[in-house]
């Protein structure tokens, strides 16, 4: 007898946007749906499981809670997680697994779980359940709060350990980057200027998934559950500055409320003394920015930036294609055509693209300002691993 695949659906988004009352809800309304839950709390005590079992009508025959506690699934406790699911995806008496993971969690580590078999567990979940639905909730009240704060997880004492130095806007917006659909919750809390603002704003960072505005979680349990949305391949492209970079060409949107998006490309590297001052300042008005840039630094290396609110990380991302040995760029020239179109006689692939998301943005100002970051005539014929360097680098 052939296993049958059990439905999916994972519940993400930060500490207090609603997950667990969503949760509820859909317990409360899931028509006949014999469901098992995994609650995952980072906490020794299992606070939301508590809630769960507290609120929702689980019968002990027919549904199941299962408690990961002291730990986050997309990271210490993925392969607990498969194990769980295994053991529930084989008794088949389930119908759909319900998962709520920790605020924390990032979505596209435990999205992965269900696309491989695992070599060291034995564990291949594609044989036996698929992942139907990635959602994120998100708080429509506290959203700018947090965005803005500058405040680390350790600074709130919610880091998954004690190197864990992710700032807690950069989580916000990995959950809204990376999701099917998203709860736009608590919106009885926010006057309805903001919240279209709000989401007008969400819309720009995630294009591709369903926005539904909820109050109290209240959500209708056919909208994330047997759904068939997900899709890794798509779900992994549908950020809002990944789909912005793949346009052949930037065409002016109606600006509702004041956001706009482009895409800042320049076949010229920046001076990184200049490009660091420019960072230290950066304008209040670009909400998320993302992409690579040619930095004149030592070492033919492409660099990262990514920029969320108050956070900017800065690095290496590895070499360009046109520093590579001859042979090995001649094959990346043959088989990926995004580069190959990109391709300069000269410079090769090197270039900036940098695509900047905000509100109420003055595009004419920020492009200049970048453009005086730019090396002049001057610097362009001089040795670039002389210039002083600011930013993090590895040579």
């Amino acid at each position: 007898m052939t296993q049958q695949q059990i439905p999916v659906t994972v519940l993400s988004g930060y500490l207090g946007s609603g997950k667990t009352t969503v949760l509820n809800h859909v317990l409360n309304n899931r028509q006949g749906l014999k469901v098992a839950v995994i609650v995952n709390d980072m906490s020794e005590i299992n606070i939301d499981a508590a809630l769960v079992k507290g609120e929702a009508s689980l019968s002990r025959t027919e549904e199941k809670l299962v408690e990961m506690s002291n730990g986050c699934i997309c990271c210490t406790l993925r392969d607990d997680l498969m194990k769980e699911i295994e053991k529930l995806a084989i008794e088949q008496r389930f119908d759909y697994i319900l998962i709520e993971s920790t605020g924390i969690s990032e979505p596209i580590p435990v999205a992965q779980t269900f696309t491989y078999a695992d070599e060291e567990t034995g564990i291949d979940l594609t044989k036996l359940a698929k992942l139907d639905c990635l959602v994120t909730v998100v708080d429509a009240n506290r959203f700018w709060q947090d965005f803005a704060s500058g405040q680390s997880l350790l600074d709130r004492n919610q880091g998954a350990g004690s190197e864990d130095d992710r700032d807690v806007v950069d989580l916000l917006i990995d959950q809204i980057e990376t999701c099917d659909v998203l709860l736009l919750n608590k919106c009885d809390l926010v006057d309805e200027a903001e919240l279209n603002k709000l989401e007008a704003v969400l819309r720009k960072l995630q294009p591709s998934a369903k926005i539904i505005r909820t109050r109290h979680g209240q959500v209708d349990p056919s909208e994330i559950l047997n759904t068939g949305f997900f899709d890794f391949e798509r779900v992994s492209l549908s950020a809002g500055w990944i789909q912005e970079l793949q346009k052949e060409t930037h065409v002016p949107e109606t600006e509702e409320y004041g956001i706009s998006s482009f895409v800042y490309r320049r076949r010229r590297p920046f001076h990184p003394s200049r490009l660091a001052e420019f960072m230290g300042e950066w304008p209040e008005q670009v909400v998320r920015a993302k992409g690579l840039v040619w930095l004149a630094a030592d070492g033919d290396v492409a660099a990262s930036l990514s920029q969320a609110g108050p956070s900017i990380q800065f690095g290496p991302a590895g070499y360009w294609v046109a520093a590579l040995p001859e042979a090995e760029r001649e094959e990346i020239l043959r088989t990926e055509e995004d580069v190959r179109v990109k391709w300069d006689t000269h410079w090769g692939d090197r270039l900036t693209e940098l695509v900047m998301i905000g509100i109420d943005m003055d595009r004419e100002h920020i492009e200049a300002a970048l453009d005086q970051c730019l090396l002049t005539d001057e610097e362009m014929s001089l040795n670039w691993a002389r210039f002083e360097n600011p930013l993090p680098w590895i040579a």
